[in-house]
């Protein structure tokens, strides 16, 4: 039995058998030896029947159930143990009869058998815990273990088995500290004096050896790992090997702050456009998550030499480059930036925090350079709509896209005020303004994608600089809107010749190209920015081009703030157009007048409807004279037609004196006799310089029918009277047409030196003097029957443009000192300043005068006691 023993255990030592089969080769064992044939186990029953009687007492000592009175042990009935009973039962039960004879399968059961050979798990623990520290050594000498893996796992898995995987836990843990703590540790601190690159190479070699050696040390002690590490809470093995690299490796201040300090090099090489290791800094990096360093170590010395490096540059690039150059710079330095975070698998936090060191020393620390007025201005000029964009995207990443209202507003200014009070291009002003709106309204729709402040800041501005007043020869020394008269000349201008008045880059389908070519050259995104609101109409459609340019004007009237000024120059104008049948388009008339009632109210609009209504009314009454004159059947020498207007509602003209022909004056004689008949107590006033006439002429080369002026017309019949060919001096034209000289100088002007001449100049030339003699043109022709000669009295006066103003200056006079009246019969004691300001307020849609002419006005009404002046500076209004 001791043989077999020894022979089993040495077994176990080569072949590392498991527990379960020592256990099986002891069962077998001892099935040979007990079941071997009926009659011997006959035998070993009466054996172990004698055995039994022979050890009474260690069967009694088994089969105590506690002690008698007496101390002795309690034994069964008959002197029998219970074994022998139970086994006797036994025997009953397989086939026994009363006298002893057996019959059938008899079956033996054996109690309380112990294996005879178990060996020692002491010695087995011992000797594969040896075993695996030779496979580590080997492992850490990049070596092959003399065992195989699958033996290797199954030894570690029997000790475990075994209630020894603590000891075998510590025992791994302390040849991994010992392996980098001796072999590792020391290499990489004999390099610490050398680059940090190569430090930084050093270490991560170092660490893709320990990765591939703990993964090997893993695959062998697994089943430590899951059944024990892991289910105890304890440290894994892969999270120890981590711990034990970093806190022998990384714990060394040496090694780990030139590994860090040799990753920042990489980056700063690769910023300096070098060509590092991107390898190695992938692997740094990686190795710095793996290791829980990236956070603590490298993070913040990434972060710190990055900002060295980005104001650095910063200033460097600003100081050297200009507005646009820096924005393509900071744009592209960025998007390298967060490239190389994406590229290298940065954290989150890192590419956040340096997102926000670039935006900070890129577009904080430079906002007055990227906000210089200048520069922004000269993007302007040029309409640079790219770098404008890039500008706008540039600042909107700090919030700070309000910062350019500053120079945008000083910008529109600028350029708005050099066009109001331009010397030059004064007759250009509001094609100049129409322009500048529409590149205003391309940069903001494109270049600062409709923000809103920005757009309040272009409205601001504007109207700013268009009410602006300067007492010039322009506004004839008054504070008059010029921008409120060339605003009514202009529409005064489209109305007359519609379409063709338009400029042809301020045309729709002009600006419909440009858009188009923008939208070109520029992302889906842009192109639907600068997408106008209103779809431009077709080129064709000359009404709907005069309705379009209508509204860009009337954008423009609605900064003007002295309105009086566009409503006296556009009534004027308007009058000319009614009267003289200027108009291009009679819906066009009724456009604008609807228009101007929508923005300004029926109070503004009122004499102007009157002025239309008028016109009607004439016609009416023109055709009541007609019919009667057929109902009496009397046909006049001259074609009469009379406009009769209204003296409030028009404007005042003055009275020209004028010799009128003879059969013209008995037509006028004959519907003012008609008119007074038919209207009693009314009072005609004849304006014979509005007129117009059609005369029929003969000439050599043709008849024609020529549209003239009433003087026109008046100089041409002179020359009915004069036989061909003679001459009239200016003297007789001027005596018998009763014209004073400035008008029979224009008129004469007109016919005999502008384009179609009627008339013949002797001598030639362009100006008319008073030694002159005309005749008629016996060589006059034209391709059309019916011609228009234009009349260059039509055009206004240096005289008439200075009536104009004074009237409206001496208006808002009126105006102001009513403003006051009506504001101290409401408040009935007001302060100096206060009432100041409620006079602007009230006067501000009419024109506003200064301080100054507010305090004059004041003082007449003291003087016309309408109010004085009381303690402390204050009015009181007297009834």
């Amino acid at each position: 039995m001791a043989s077999s023993k020894r022979r089993s255990i040495g077994q176990v030592s080569r072949q590392q058998p498991t527990i379960q089969q020592h256990f099986d080769e002891s069962k077998n064992s001892h099935r040979a030896r007990v079941s071997t044939s009926p009659g011997s186990k006959r035998r070993k029953l009466e054996n172990d029947t004698t055995m039994l009687n022979s050890q009474a007492l260690a069967s009694d000592s088994m089969y105590n159930f506690g002690p008698n009175k007496s101390g002795a042990p309690t034994n069964p009935p008959n002197g029998v143990s219970p074994k022998a009973r139970r086994i006797s039962n036994l025997g009953s039960m397989n086939g026994m009869n009363n006298n002893g004879q057996t019959f059938g399968t008899k079956k033996l059961v054996v109690k309380n058998l112990r294996p005879a050979g178990a060996p020692k798990t002491s010695d087995y623990i011992a000797d594969t815990t040896n075993e695996l520290d030779a496979a580590l050594t080997a492992i850490f000498r990049d070596d092959p273990p003399a065992r195989s893996n699958e033996e290797l796992y199954k030894g570690a898995e029997n000790v475990c088995k075994l209630g020894h995987a603590a000891d075998l836990a510590k025992m791994v843990h302390r040849r991994c500290k010992d392996h980098i703590s001796s072999a590792v540790k020391p290499v990489l601190a004999a390099k610490a004096d050398g680059k940090n690159i190569e430090i930084l190479r050093g270490v991560r070699d170092a660490w893709r050896v320990w990765r591939r050696q703990s993964r090997s040390v893993q695959s062998i002690l697994f089943y430590l790992d899951r059944t024990y590490l892991l289910q105890d809470s304890k440290t894994s093995l892969e999270d120890s090997s981590i711990k034990i690299f970093r806190s022998q490796v990384f714990g060394v201040s040496a090694i780990a702050g030139k590994a860090v300090e040799g990753a920042c090099e990489l980056v700063l090489a690769d910023r300096n456009q070098e060509t590092p290791d991107t390898a190695l800094f992938k692997d740094a990096v990686d190795m710095f998550h793996a290791l829980g360093v990236y956070t603590n170590e490298f993070e913040p010395r990434f972060l710190a030499t990055s900002q060295s490096y980005i104001s650095d540059w910063a200033d460097r690039t600003c100081d050297a480059q200009d507005l646009p150059e820096y924005i393509a710079s900071c744009n592209k330095f960025i998007a390298s930036e967060m490239a190389r975070c994406d590229e290298f698998d940065l954290d989150d936090t890192t590419r956040r925090e340096l997102l926000q060191l670039l935006e900070h020393h890129c577009i904080d620390r430079k906002e007055a350079d990227l906000t210089d007025r200048d520069s922004v201005a000269d993007l302007l000029d040029a309409e640079d709509l790219t770098n404008l964009r890039a500008l706008y995207y540039l600042l909107q990443r700090r919030r700070r896209e309000t910062k350019l209202k500053q120079p945008f507003s000083q910008w529109i200014d600028d350029t708005g005020t050099a066009i109001v009070f331009g010397e030059k291009g004064q007759d250009d002003m509001v094609v100049k303004l129409l322009s500048l709106k529409v590149k205003l309204d391309k940069v903001w729709r494109s270049a600062f994608q409709k923000d809103r402040d920005l757009s309040h800041t272009v409205r601001e501005s504007f109207e700013a600089f268009i009410n602006k007043s300067k007492k010039s020869s322009a506004t004839w020394n008054t504070d008059n809107s010029k921008p409120g008269e060339m605003i009514a000349k202009y529409v005064d201008q489209l109305l007359r010749s519609g379409a063709k008045a338009i400029p042809r880059h301020l045309n729709s389908a002009t600006k419909s190209s440009g858009l188009t070519k923008l939208d070109a050259n520029d992302d889906v995104e842009m192109a639907e920015a600068a997408e106008p609101a209103e779809q431009p109409a077709p080129a064709n459609d000359e009404d709907a081009e005069v309705d379009n340019q209508l509204d860009q004007v009337l954008d423009l009237f609605r900064f003007v703030h002295g309105k009086a000024v566009f409503e006296a120059f556009y009534k004027k104008d308007l009058a000319r157009r009614l009267l003289m049948g200027r108009s291009a388009s009679n819906d066009a008339e009724k456009s604008m007048l609807n228009r101007l009632q929508a923005e300004c109210g029926s109070n503004f609009t009122h004499n102007l409807e009157q002025m239309f209504r008028d016109v009607e009314l004439a016609r009416g009454e023109m055709a009541g004279y007609k019919d009667k004159l057929l109902a009496n059947e009397r046909k006049p020498p001259v074609d009469l037609n009379v406009n009769i207007l209204s003296a409030a509602a028009w404007p005042t003209y003055p009275d020209i004196p004028v010799v009128i022909p003879p059969e013209i004056k008995g037509a006028i004689e004959d519907f003012e006799r008609y008119y007074h008949l038919k209207h009693t107590g009314r009072k005609l006033s004849w304006k014979h310089a509005l007129a117009h006439c059609q005369l029929r002429a003969h000439f050599p080369k043709g008849n024609k029918e020529i549209v003239v002026s009433s003087f026109q017309a008046i100089v041409l019949l002179l020359f009915n009277n004069a036989a061909p060919g003679d001459q009239l001096p200016y003297s007789r034209i001027k005596a018998e047409s009763g014209l004073s000289d400035v008008e029979v100088q224009r008129t004469l002007q007109s016919l005999a030196c502008a384009k179609l001449r009627p008339l013949t100049k002797h001598p030639k030339g362009r100006d008319v003097n008073e030694s002159d003699t005309f005749t008629v043109n016996l060589d006059f022709s034209h391709e059309r029957f019916r011609v228009k000669i234009n009349a260059i009295q039509l055009k206004e006066t240096q005289e008439e443009n200075k009536e104009t103003h004074e009237r409206v200056a001496a208006d808002r006079q009126y105006e102001t000192q009513a403003a006051i009246v009506r504001i101290m019969k409401t408040r009935k004691t007001i302060g100096h300043q206060e009432l100041i300001a409620e006079t602007i307020k009230a006067t501000k849609t009419r024109g506003v005068l200064q301080p100054g002419d507010i305090k004059r006005n004041i003082d007449k009404l003291i003087d016309k006691e309408y109010m004085e002046r009381i303690e402390n500076g204050k009015y009181a209004y007297l009834a």
